[in-house]
């Protein structure tokens, strides 16, 4: 792989996708930036000789296939897929009708998997390659109000640590990025979606969940153009990381959960080292 690396990014039309695109663009590398409108993505980003926008909808296989035959096409090859795109259902999960679960998980989840399948053809053909996947940190931490985003963060940091090892023959590798709260358009209406309240008992601690969010939404303390250009950097060095937590309040949390699992292992170790079959 040379020092310029052709770049596919989802979710590329507003938000963290399109900063990652200008952070891949500035960094010299040529960008595949993805939308499920071509023409938004080329509004946003302008005309560059190393950008090709091209239409992507990740719930839509074909139309993953689509969009990589197009790069192929362009750039004739494919280094680092950066599965971006996503959008949040928020909601005590009694009020999340199964059709918004189950959307969420299709989008999330089954998304990136649509896109990664069309891909990871061309990177072993290539014997190289990186498949960047964004996670957060709700893909390590369950909180309340979250457990629909939850559920479709968590399946995809167990996906990408199980599709680790089976790539990694071809020359290539994964890396889950987990986000702490950045100023994004993740809690705006565009990209949020809250469950209407329907029960009584959660009522009140869901009108004061959405108001708490909606006044955060602009105010996060994380730059997102300061993660795109971090993310960049390590997605096209020699040795990008398994993991990658992004933001003071993600490595905090990854610590905590880590030690959480540390005393819950050893809270009944005796009790769970003693279930060995034994003979009578």
């Amino acid at each position: 792989m040379t020092d310029t690396k052709v770049i596919l990014i989802t979710g590329a039309a507003r938000g963290m996708g399109a900063d990652i695109a200008r952070a891949a663009l500035a960094a010299g590398h040529q960008v595949i930036a993805t939308g499920r409108s071509a023409d938004k993505v080329a509004a946003e980003l302008g005309g560059h000789d190393r950008l090709l926008a091209a239409a992507l909808d990740i719930t839509v296989p074909a139309s993953a296939q689509a969009a990589v035959d197009a790069a192929v096409q362009r750039f004739g090859r494919i280094d680092v897929l950066i599965n971006n795109a996503g959008n949040f259902i928020a909601g005590f999960f009694e009020e999340i009708p199964a059709k918004n679960f189950r959307s969420q998980i299709e989008t999330n989840f089954f998304g990136p998997l649509n896109v990664t399948r069309a891909v990871l053809p061309v990177m072993r053909a290539q014997r190289s390659g990186l498949v960047v996947t964004t996670s957060s940190v709700a893909g390590f931490v369950g909180q309340e109000f979250t457990s629909a985003y939850a559920a479709s963060k968590f399946a995809l940091e167990g996906w990408m640590e199980a599709l680790a090892p089976e790539v990694a023959p071809f020359g290539i590798a994964t890396m889950i990025v987990e986000p702490g709260f950045f100023r994004t358009d993740l809690l705006t209406p565009e990209s949020t979606n809250y469950a209407p309240p329907s029960i009584d008992d959660y009522a009140e601690k869901t009108t004061s969940t959405i108001d708490a969010w909606s006044a955060m939404n602009g105010q996060q303390g994380g730059d997102p153009a300061k993660l795109a250009a971090a993310l960049i950097a390590l997605a096209t060095s020699e040795e990008p990381p398994a993991r990658w937590a992004a933001g003071a309040d993600a490595v905090a949390a990854l610590e905590h959960k880590a030690n959480t699992l540390l005393a819950q292992a050893a809270a009944h170790r005796d009790l769970s080292s003693s279930l060995d079959h034994t003979a009578a």
